[in-house]
């Protein structure tokens, strides 16, 4: 069966991005078309965010509770492993995506189950699960949200050694006796302190000189030292040159550069993401197939009138809370197009500009301690040509922080921009801290000054009083 139909929108991909930019265009009054090969929802809610966090969040209590007098001699044993990949399974849906096909069909949006592929400007062809066959012509945009995939690198005997990705890693039906962990950053790390906690012998291998290497370099002095008290192995500045696994239900050898040899039951690689837009017909409409999508502040693709690329497609910050922001900024100029309403486009921080992607970036890494930053680092802000001055704060010296659990340990850094008195990036390190970090984004995206953060009074005995003590700091020349 061929069906041939007009949209106002298409939207290839019904990820969390996908299906903001569909409840935004809807919004505005635009007829929408949503396309999904796999569930809907997308990674974030079946393979990503939600099944880590489902299996972090019991870990991370344990970690505090065991620092808490009265607390800790109750939560000395280990977790209850069926009790908590139970608990991920809901948080997934069991992998099943009624609850949000349902929402999509709630507002108004067309689902299309299937492969969609651009054929040409404004039309995107829709090969179905069942033979059907689906033409879909856009009138007025076409957004590509069709996020990204693992990649695994080219390395002898990898392709039969059914080594994890990120997505075997969130589903794991059981924790692996052993296992090694390829690669420091965010995916590297989570997993690391999941499994470890579940019962597993972690081993990481990490290429670079430390942990999260894209943060202040502080960050992963803790995490790695964390990772080592909990039972781990961090290894830094070393790198792998096969792996091998010979039987179905053996263990994986994984060889060193040096040619040591690891046994492991399940190695991770956590190395990289590739965009998912090598089969989308790229090549119909100029592009190259698998290649990264440049955008404009409205996140639509450079040299084109019509074509949106949003999420993590067009590179500009690979998070999920991003690619749902982009969503809403995308949404709205597609909306302001169609309308003819003139664009902001000359406002920074306007409606249809993404700003954020490059200027307030939040980030949590959900580790043991967990990890929350936004905006720029040192480093980055230096090689930005910013003149700034980066102030450091001891968080245990704040009484919240000996009252949320004995012997607390965590860093907090601000960078200000001496040229405007503003906040260009602040970065905290210790338990509890993700909820330390939306007032940061406020001051970094408002642009406050720091003469006014001086009457944004933290409550006391709270964590958030650190904020005093860095403006203090400053004040002092400290």
């Amino acid at each position: 069966m061929t069906e041939a139909v007009e949209y106002d929108v298409v939207v290839l991909g019904a990820g969390p991005t996908g299906e903001n930019v569909a409840d935004r265009a809807r919004a505005a009054g635009l007829s929408t078309a949503v396309v999904e090969s796999e569930l809907v929802g997308g990674e974030c809610s079946y393979w990503a965010c939600m099944p880590s966090k489902a299996l972090l969040r019991p870990v991370m209590i344990q970690a505090d509770a065991r620092k808490v007098p009265g607390v800790r001699q109750d939560v000395q044993g280990p977790l209850d492993v069926e009790a908590v990949l139970a608990h991920r399974d809901d948080y997934t849906s069991h992998w099943k995506d009624d609850g949000q096909v349902a929402w999509l069909n709630g507002i108004g949006a067309r689902l299309y189950r299937g492969q969609g592929r651009l054929h040409g400007p404004r039309k995107v062809v829709v090969e179905g699960s069942e033979g059907e066959h689906h033409v879909l012509t856009a009138r007025h945009a076409v957004a590509v949200c069709t996020g990204t995939r693992a990649v695994l690198p080219d390395l002898p005997g990898l392709a039969g050694a059914r080594a994890w990705t990120s997505r075997e890693a969130t589903s794991a039906q059981a924790a692996p006796g052993r296992l090694v962990v390829v690669g420091g950053g965010v995916v590297g790390t989570e997993m690391a302190t999941a499994w470890q906690a579940l019962g597993s012998r972690v081993t990481m291998l990490v290429r670079g000189a430390r942990l999260l290497s894209r943060m202040e370099p502080f960050v992963g002095e803790h995490v790695a030292d964390a990772l080592t008290a909990a039972g781990a192995t961090v290894r830094t500045r070393v790198g792998v040159a096969s792996v091998q696994r010979t039987d179905a239900g053996g263990p994986v050898i994984v060889v060193l550069d040096d040619g040591e040899l690891i046994e492991t039951d399940e190695v991770l690689f956590a190395t990289g993401r590739a965009p998912r837009t090598d089969d989308i017909g790229l090549e119909t409409v100029g592009f190259e197939p698998g290649s990264w999508l440049p955008v404009d502040e409205s996140c639509r693709v450079d040299g084109t009138e019509w074509l949106y690329a949003v999420g993590d497609v067009n590179h500009r910050a690979l998070m999920t809370h991003q690619g749902k922001y982009q969503a809403r900024i995308a949404g709205a100029a597609i909306a302001a197009r169609a309308q003819h309403v003139p664009l902001l486009e000359t406002d920074r921080w306007g409606a249809h500009s993404a700003t954020a992607d490059h200027d307030a970036v939040p980030q949590v890494v959900f580790t043991d301690p967990e990890v929350a930053s936004v905006g720029l680092s040192l480093a980055e802000a230096e090689a930005a040509g910013h003149r700034v001055r980066a102030v450091d704060q001891d968080i245990a010296a704040v009484a919240g922080a000996g009252l949320y659990v004995d012997n607390y340990r965590g860093r907090a850094r601000m960078i200000v921009d001496l040229d405007r008195e503003v906040l260009l990036g602040v970065t905290f390190v210790g338990p509890g801290v993700g909820e330390l970090l939306h007032s940061a984004t406020v001051a970094v995206a408002g642009e406050v000054p720091v003469s006014r953060l001086w009457h944004a009074v933290p409550a006391y005995p709270t964590i958030s009083e650190v904020w005093l003590r860095l403006l203090e700091a400053y004040r002092d020349g400290r």
